[in-house]
């Protein structure tokens, strides 16, 4: 199965719940001001968000207004038209002229963080690049085994310390390890926490800070896993987390398991932050790349 065919796949519910649904609310009807509250409704409901719900509606309601949609086929098209406007462009998580190329990975627990963590390294190890992972995630008891599973099958090596170390040290051994033996890519695991949990957050905070005296430029990439299942409460983390470390990019996992995909739009509206990777099943290669063009084509077809 392609790749293109997979996020379709993976959008199923998504698009069930979005696309499917405004194609019944307007069949039959005159698209009018009773009909787009409806709309509105219905894509607050998918997890869309209110800023861009209230967006996407507003531009519709000029289009009717300029005579531009007058049936449920001008609805969709139109639709289509401003999830991509808010889409923008798409970002990768790419190790470009730095060496090592640094990413502290994070998020609550139960995210799928270190699987995320697992499939990436492959993808940069498939891609002929040497990575190295660090078990910065001392807390959990299986997180260091869990992470070596990935490790070896990435073909990475793995810096780890004992369980219940100090994490930052992990991560600052990781790094010195990868200059010293000229790695490309270090993958920081951390450990899972609540992000209403101000002293994890100051964990974070330090190893953020322990890893730019090994390497000052470092991290390069603050990489937060949320799990699409989870809708609104993604954007709460990810301002509190955003707030505390500075994310670069997102990590959406679970987007096949939810009908909630519409949260990729409320974190590029209400968020100055891209998704960078998607989740949409649970083999490698179904952590992609985010490209908007291919999941609005896989959401609306």
């Amino acid at each position: 199965m392609g790749l293109i065919n997979k996020l379709k796949k993976g959008l199923f519910k998504t698009r069930k719940s979005l696309v499917e649904e405004t194609e019944k609310l307007a069949r039959g009807r005159k698209v009018d001001e009773s009909l787009l509250e409806e709309f509105e409704e219905l894509l607050i409901m998918a997890d869309i968000g209110p800023q861009a719900a209230e967006s996407i509606t507003g531009a519709l309601r000029e289009k009717v207004k300029q005579d531009k949609i007058r049936n449920e086929r001008d609805l969709k098209k139109a639709f289509k038209e401003e999830v991509r406007k808010i889409l923008k462009e798409g970002h990768k998580v790419m190790c470009a002229g730095e060496n090592p190329y640094v990413i502290l990975t994070i998020g609550v627990n139960g995210v799928g963080k270190t699987t995320t963590i697992g499939k990436l390294a492959r993808h940069f190890t498939d891609h002929g690049f040497t990575v190295t992972l660090a078990a910065a995630d001392t807390f959990r008891a299986a997180a260091i085994e869990q992470l070596e599973i990935w490790a070896d099958r990435a073909g990475a090596q793995i810096v780890k310390h004992r369980s219940g170390s100090d994490p930052a040290a992990v991560a600052f051994d990781a790094v010195a390890s990868a200059r010293s033996k000229n790695i490309d890519i270090v993958i920081i695991d951390t450990a899972g926490r609540l992000h209403t949990k101000s002293n994890l957050m100051e964990e974070l905070k330090k190893i953020k800070r322990v890893i730019s005296k090994e390497k000052p430029s470092a991290p390069h990439e603050v990489l937060l896993v949320v799990d699409a299942t989870s809708g609104q409460n993604a954007i709460n983390q990810a301002k509190i987390f955003n707030d505390a470390v500075g994310v670069t990019g997102i990590a959406l996992t679970k987007l096949d398991g939810s009908a909630k995909g519409g949260i990729v739009l409320a974190i590029n509206k209400e968020l100055d932050i891209p998704v960078k990777l998607i989740g949409v099943g649970e083999a490698v290669e179904d952590l992609q790349d985010f490209n908007p063009e291919e999941f609005v084509e896989a959401l609306f077809e």
